[in-house]
């Protein structure tokens, strides 16, 4: 029955309409109904007096989760919205507003347009006879299975307010440590692509035009300006056939990313590369407490709930091993002597999870775990990317300071023998 329902409420029209409430004030929302007479017996029903109802035909983005369309990968949810939508439903449930009324005041507010469709499906749904989590549920694209089982442990324990305002809080410092990497990456990756991209506007355009000269010399060049010719006849002759074997190269590596064995591999990769490898797994480890910390603290018991953390680590072999210490902690071994089996998880990590055990604040520790690796990948990137700098430069300095070399080379040549 449930499944019916779901299918009917994903599948109906939706429409925007304006109406007057029983004082005489204007209204404005999004309600779905079979056709639009039957959206006018439903505002009638809830003592609203539609004035316009105008059907919304852009729904194919929200109709199938699984979908990968270019539509739908451009009209998508953005976190930030998720996470703006959760404190304000948690400020107006704790406020004592019913939770459809809650969502009946937030979907006007809301801009995203799939957004605003959704969260207006969401109500029909509860107001149909679902729970939260379960309207939730339709569409996991939005909502993860994280956010999914907390609602659903705010409904069952009757603190969904305090729910909210947890979920709101993780989403928002991820999002903050997700904008600080970004942030702190930005000015080296624009510095990489900018000087990848005058280097070849050099070997492409100038250094051809400038070795011209060397063409009518009757004397052997030097080998690094026979060698800077030869680079700049490539580019200069094959530009596009290095455009096209990057793009291939980037579609390849894309495409075996997809596999289960290539999405192995480059997870592998991640974890054993020089200095990233150790940010991965930091930065894979605070997710994993702050998650499984706030799965805890909201009644979700330790199986369900590292079945729902290895889904958030965001590595294959990270998931492995929390899939691993899940089965070993169902033998009733201590979670922390699981995780040490693996050798990935950091010995800080695993001896914090240990005295949290012991002392029974488990979910205090592990909070304690995601803010002291939070604040560690946060000095590792800033760390990198101060050192990133002095590095690209003296390489861009390597790079022009050799076609200079490779110019002069015949020049001082020709001087010494007109001397």
């Amino acid at each position: 029955m449930i499944s019916i329902i779901a299918s009917l409420v994903t599948n109906m029209p939706v429409y925007e309409y304006t109406a007057l409430d029983i004082k005489g004030k204007t209204v404005s929302g999004i309600i779905n109904a079979e056709s639009s007479g039957t959206a006018r017996q439903k505002l009638r029903a809830s003592r609203n007096f539609p004035v316009s109802i105008k059907e919304v035909h852009d729904t194919a983005a929200i109709k199938a989760p699984s979908s990968v369309s270019i539509i739908r990968y451009f009209s998508r949810v953005k976190p930030h919205e998720v996470s703006m939508m959760t404190r304000q439903l948690a400020t107006l449930v704790g406020a004592g507003f019913p939770l459809v009324s809650a969502l009946d005041t937030l979907i006007p507010q809301t801009r995203s347009q799939v957004f605003k469709k959704i969260l207006a499906k969401t109500k029909d749904s509860i107001v149909e006879g679902n729970s939260f989590a379960r309207s939730l549920s339709l569409y996991p694209g939005t909502f993860s299975s994280l956010y999914v089982n907390m609602v659903r442990a705010g409904e069952t324990s009757g603190a969904l307010e305090i729910v909210l305002e947890r979920l709101a809080d993780i989403t928002e410092k991820q999002q903050a440590l997700k904008h600080r990497i970004r942030s702190a990456l930005a000015y080296p990756v624009l510095m990489s692509l900018i000087g990848a991209l005058v280097l070849f506007l050099l070997l492409t355009f100038i250094v051809p035009s400038i070795t011209s000269i060397f063409a009518d010399m009757n004397q052997t060049l030097p080998t690094p300006t026979l060698f800077l010719i030869s680079i700049s006849n490539f580019f200069k002759i094959y530009w596009w056939i290095v455009f096209i074997m990057i793009g291939l190269m980037l579609l390849a590596l894309r495409m075996i990313k997809k596999t289960v064995k290539g999405h192995y591999f480059f997870d592998k990769i991640k974890l054993l590369l020089p200095g990233f490898g150790i940010l991965t797994k930091k930065l894979a480890v605070a997710r994993f407490a702050r998650t499984l910390g706030s799965l805890l603290e909201n009644g979700i018991s330790m199986l369900p709930a590292l079945g729902i953390v290895k889904n958030i680590v965001e590595n294959v072999l990270i998931a492995d091993i929390i899939e691993e210490a899940s089965q070993e902690v169902g033998k009733g071994q201590g979670l922390g002597s699981a995780l040490a089996e693996s050798k990935i998880f950091p010995d800080l990590s695993i001896q914090m999870i240990q005295v949290g055990e012991q002392s029974g604040e488990l979910e205090a520790m592990l909070n304690k775990i995601a803010n002291v690796f939070e604040n560690e990948v946060e000095t590792s990137v800033m760390s990198m990317t101060s050192l990133l700098e002095p590095v690209m430069i003296l390489i861009m300095g390597i790079i022009v300071g050799f076609i200079v070399l490779s110019i002069c080379l015949p020049i001082f040549e020709m001087n010494q023998l007109v001397r």
